[in-house]
């Protein structure tokens, strides 16, 4: 790959008050390069205006970046646990330490997930209506260690929680597999989740934010720890129960809602409509598996002091791209970033060869793959898109500004808190000439087919 300065003439016109200067550090993935230094460019004149070129504009600010991450499923943290203590921490420090990939929001499950181990709640059994046998006991074996040694290699490690599945003596059905919230049990079940983070508090691992159901529209046909809660069921639970039942306990975890696809964006309105909601809630949580990223932009033009948070989304192990979809991953990554989302925050962040442990026949792949066998780690697609992100865009860092439509490229820029700068261009097609420009200087890259590079400089 040959990067160049954009050649301009020599009297072009002087640079425009607050232009960039110095040197633009390139990282690229693309054939066989992983997030690999490139040479540097250097901003020049800009000279004669390119058709194809992305304009940044930072004066055109948006959302504030909370950061990158995936789950903690207890399916990761069982995986992670089968590591050595040595490789462990090794692997630890490259996924989190502020130095490499710097994951620095993740997702914890309140109870089994689809991803766990075994299906369990913390209060297992006949009704328990005064939670005299709540206990986080299953938690302590590897989960609870896992995610003390995720904050000790970044202690601005942001969690947040959702539950799958109230127990099943709380619902319809009397499963955690399937069926759907009993309102009779809507107080106990505030009770119950304040008593888990109560619990995590106490076990040294607070929780920044819970979302009131995983997936509220579906029960997955009773394959997996799963409830369907009715709009209005959501909207009384968090008016009436859980947010009073957080603020009577002084705990300042926030709320957010839906937690599933943009397709409910109209739900996500309606709910934040409800009188007594919005007064509990910080924002709405996501997933992109069914319809577009625009819903996000919708509920926040609506709602604009609500945010969006991306909170799930992974790959396919048994995809033959698995470790190569990387420009995939990015150009979802930067319509979602151009949506208004604060976070994305991937699913499990570890699992074996065979998408293992689950409850289910899923096909779900890790972050990493960490072989049962071998104990061998391999990095997906997902995980090289990260990293274009994740290590050049701070936490506090805004969305600026960047315009211009260049096939099959798409772009999101972002300033940092420190004042540096960068931009991620994701190349789906064929090799392309790229152009930056921004307050009279400019700079041009020279993109491969199926690429992701991360431009950055001070």
């Amino acid at each position: 790959m040959r990067l160049t300065a954009a050649g301009m003439g020599a009297m072009a016109a002087l640079p425009a008050k607050g232009a960039p200067a110095g040197a633009i550090g390139v990282r690229l993935t693309a054939g066989t390069k992983r997030y690999a230094e490139e040479a540097p460019l250097e901003w020049q004149p800009a000279g004669s205006p390119s058709a194809a070129a992305i304009v940044l504009e930072p004066g055109n600010s948006y959302q504030e970046v909370l950061g990158f991450g995936a789950a903690f499923t207890d399916a990761a943290c069982y995986t992670f646990n089968q590591l050595s203590a040595d490789a462990r921490e090794r692997l630890f420090h490259e996924l989190f330490h502020p130095s490499e990939l710097g994951l620095n929001v993740c997702r914890t499950c309140i109870g089994a997930s689809d991803y766990s181990a075994s299906v369990y709640s913390f209060d297992e059994g006949d009704p328990d209506p005064d939670l005299r046998r709540f206990s986080i006991a299953h938690d302590r074996d590897y989960i609870l260690p896992m995610l003390r040694l995720g904050r000790q290699a970044n202690p601005g490690l942001f969690l947040f929680s959702s539950p799958w599945s109230p127990p099943g003596w709380m619902k319809a059905g009397g499963s955690m597999l399937g069926g759907s919230m009993r309102k009779s049990s809507f107080s106990v079940y505030a009770r119950y989740l304040t008593k888990f983070l109560q619990g995590y508090q106490a076990e040294g691992v607070p929780i920044d934010a819970i979302t009131s159901q995983n997936e509220v529209d579906t029960d997955q046909d009773g394959k997996m720890p799963a409830c369907l809660w009715g709009q209005e069921y959501e909207i009384e639970f968090v008016a009436s129960h859980l947010g009073p039942e957080l603020a009577r306990n002084k705990l300042a975890t926030k709320i957010w809602i839906l937690d599933h696809n943009y397709s409910l964006w109209g739900r996500a309105l309606c709910t934040l409509d409800a009188p007594g909601v919005s007064q509990y809630v910080d924002g709405v949580a996501w997933h992109g598996y069914v319809g577009d990223e625009g819903a996000m932009t919708r509920v926040h033009e609506a709602h604009p002091d609500k945010h969006a948070y991306w909170s799930e989304g992974g790959p396919d192990y048994t995809d033959p791209a698995y470790q190569t979809d990387w420009t995939k991953w990015s150009a979802s990554f930067t319509g979602i970033l151009r949506n208004w989302a604060r976070c994305i925050v991937g699913w499990n962040l570890a699992l074996d060869e065979k998408g293992k442990p689950n409850v289910g026949p899923f096909t779900c792949g890790g972050l990493v793959t960490i072989h049962s066998g071998t104990r061998e780690i391999t990095r997906s697609g997902q995980y090289w898109a990260f990293a274009h992100y994740s290590r050049a865009i701070r936490r506090g860092a805004r969305r600026i500004g960047s315009e211009g439509a260049v096939e099959n490229v798409s772009h999101a820029a972002f300033a940092n808190p420190d004042g540096s700068s960068a931009v991620v261009l994701t190349n789906a097609g064929a090799e392309r000439r790229v152009r930056l420009e921004l307050a009279g200087r400019a700079a041009e890259i020279l993109l491969p087919a199926d690429s992701v590079a991360t431009l950055t400089w001070s």
